[in-house]
């Protein structure tokens, strides 16, 4: 089996989780054992997250893997005003801060600071490398993680939905954006903290989660129908 297999990851799941269980279906499939399949993905999505993980099955494939992740994405997205989470997700510690409560039109007044181009803190527990070692590893064991500022692109910014405490928004980034620091940083701007509490990936580059399947039911038959070359 090789090509490009789109799939709808569900919450709880690693990208680590869909591509173990993708390389165990496909090395069964082909009389392997899994360490000899290749299997790969063109972008991570945090364990709370859903949405569109772009798998790359075969060797011809997975050596693409670095040039098919530098592409534009879209995300759906609710964040929580009044509250910070030390993890900038629902899985950290929460913690209800003092601020603000914002207007619709508040809201809407501060997005046109993140358009464009923006410079972004990524967070603490993110897949960064500090000294060769994940940001998020360290982050755990308890030491102070320091990341620098980095550019950011966000070609599209729209509020879906706003009832405070949630606001639901919808966002056309550019590759290496991270969401959780834009809702906090969309909160700073408001006089207040937040964190993500769901978070959807709808496309990455060209591809689409209309045509992703799901996780549930997968055997080597619906791959190969599924299967993009």
């Amino acid at each position: 089996m090789q090509g490009i297999l789109l799939v709808d990851k569900p919450a709880g799941w690693t990208s680590f989780d869909v591509v173990n269980y993708v390389r165990r279906i496909v090395a069964g499939a082909e009389g392997k054992k899994p360490k000899h399949c290749k299997v790969g993905h063109t972008g991570t999505l945090d364990p709370f997250a859903t949405g569109l993980l772009v798998l790359l099955i075969g060797k011809e494939y997975t050596r693409q893997a670095q040039g098919l992740s530098k592409v534009d994405k879209t995300y759906e997205v609710t964040m929580k005003l009044g509250a910070t989470s030390t993890t900038g997700d629902p899985e950290g510690e929460i913690t209800a801060v003092a601020g603000q409560t914002p207007t619709k039109a508040a809201v809407l007044g501060v997005l046109d600071q993140f358009r464009g181009q923006i410079e972004q803190v990524p967070p603490a527990y993110s897949a960064i490398k500090v000294n060769g070692q994940r940001a998020y590893k360290l982050a755990r064991a308890g030491q102070t993680v320091v990341l620098e500022s980095r550019p950011a692109t966000i070609n599209r910014l729209e509020i879906t939905e706003y009832e405070y405490p949630l606001v639901e928004y919808s966002a056309d980034v550019g590759s290496g954006t991270y969401l959780r620091t834009l809702s906090e940083d969309i909160a700073k701007a408001l006089g207040t903290g937040a964190y993500t509490t769901a978070l959807r990936r709808t496309r990455v580059g060209r591809y689409n989660i209309e045509d992703a399947c799901l996780v549930e039911g997968l055997d080597p038959e619906k791959i190969l129908e599924r299967l993009l070359v």
